[in-house]
């Protein structure tokens, strides 16, 4: 049921200049919020956080802990406990001798994650070292495999709510075989695997790696384009 109005002149005068007063002041409302927000959103984009003090919680070989009491670009001030790294890089490999490209994956036990993972080549930057020499070295100690051709095509954070991890990844063509070098704790499988078969596994869910469920994508929407 539609609620009943008074349909005399005046009432409905009144009721049509209160809408429209109610409207322009909604409006004005709307308006001044947007600002506020596009201003904030402004200058903390040219702004970074102000660390009041930091400490670091725990370090290892292949990243530390700090603690930090900072104040944000929004004003607002809070303790942030985060991971730091070197930075990473990830090689997003294929061979194309046959009508379908092919990714090279690899499956080893990831015991953060408890199970086998279907991955990427990729690995950390040792310290001074330049990415595309690292995403080189990477490829050739996991797989053995080298490539003449190289092109950065994405860069991310993998988990930027505490972990300062940067990944930048790295398309390698024109691959050459060779004999991989892994480390004492690796244990890899290496899988060529078409590149459609890829992109069903991850919109199917059977792969769960996050920077190689973006390679794979990227991929997946360049194919039809000049590489």
């Amino acid at each position: 049921m539609f609620p009943q109005f008074n349909t005399r002149a005046g009432t409905v005068g009144g009721l049509l200049a209160y809408i429209v007063g109610m409207a322009k002041t909604a409006r004005k409302s709307a308006k001044k919020s947007q600002t506020r927000t596009q201003t904030v959103a402004k200058k903390s984009a040219k702004t970074k956080a102000r660390v009041l003090s930091s400490r670091v919680a725990y370090e290892g070989p292949a990243f530390w802990v700090t603690t930090d009491m900072v104040q944000e670009p929004s004003g607002i001030r809070a303790r942030r406990d985060i991971v730091r790294h070197s930075g990473s890089v990830v090689i997003l490999a294929v061979e194309e001798s046959q009508a379908e490209p092919r990714v090279l994956l690899e499956r080893q036990y990831r015991h953060a994650a408890g199970r086998y993972l279907l991955e990427l080549p990729a690995g950390r930057i040792d310290e001074g070292e330049a990415e595309l020499k690292a995403a080189k070295r990477e490829l050739l100690e996991e797989t053995g495999y080298t490539a003449r051709s190289w092109k950065r095509v994405l860069y991310f954070w993998a988990s930027p709510g505490f972990v300062a991890e940067s990944m930048a990844i790295f398309l390698a063509r024109d691959l050459t075989p060779g004999a991989a070098q892994p480390e004492a704790d690796e244990a890899i499988e290496l899988k060529l695997v078409p590149l459609s078969e890829a992109v069903e596994m991850v919109v199917k869910g059977k792969i769960h790696d996050g920077k190689t469920i973006s390679g794979v994508l990227w991929l997946h929407a360049q194919q039809n384009q000049s590489l």
